[in-house]
């Protein structure tokens, strides 16, 4: 049996968050329904940048980490080493965690419920298309150090 290359993923999943974003704000444009105007959260403010902070925290040390072994970033090339620590050792897709905390965080600060409930369908999209093709590569890669680790870390949180 031939082994798999890479992911084969092959678009940037960022793109799928800022879609999010660009297409609620579209929305909002033409059916204008505040976040606020169904949701009264107090300090939504300050949770909106909190979020976007923490994200970003996160996505970054997950940057960093990757740099650091000098392993693949890009889910198309092929991966130089099994990462399961810095922010790995709480989640398998802690830049994907860090994108949805970021995303989640504009959502509020654009006070938009239309990229709130688009949230939900890059989170689909991107474990159908991304992650489900990131775990069958690093289990053909890595065999049982991945299997293991997807024993003890979970996916998401």
């Amino acid at each position: 049996m031939e082994r798999i290359k890479n992911p084969a993923v092959h678009f940037p999943p960022p793109t799928l968050f800022v879609l999010v974003c660009l297409c609620g704000s579209a929305i909002e444009s033409a059916v204008p329904v505040p976040l606020s105007s169904l949701l009264a959260l107090p300090g939504q403010t300050i949770i909106g940048w909190s979020a976007v902070a923490l994200g970003a925290a996160l996505l970054l040390w997950g940057l960093m980490t990757f740099i650091k072994v000098k392993t693949a970033i890009y889910p198309n090339q092929a991966a130089a080493e099994l990462v399961a620590h810095g922010p790995y050792r709480f989640s398998r897709n802690p830049m994907y965690v860090g994108l949805t905390a970021m995303t989640l965080g504009v959502s509020l600060l654009a006070d938009n419920l239309w990229m709130l409930m688009l949230l939900p369908v890059a989170i689909v999209v991107l474990t159908r298309f991304v992650i489900e093709r990131e775990e069958r590569y690093l289990t053909d890669a890595f065999g049982d150090s991945y299997r293991h680790y997807q024993a003890c870390v979970r996916r998401w949180l």
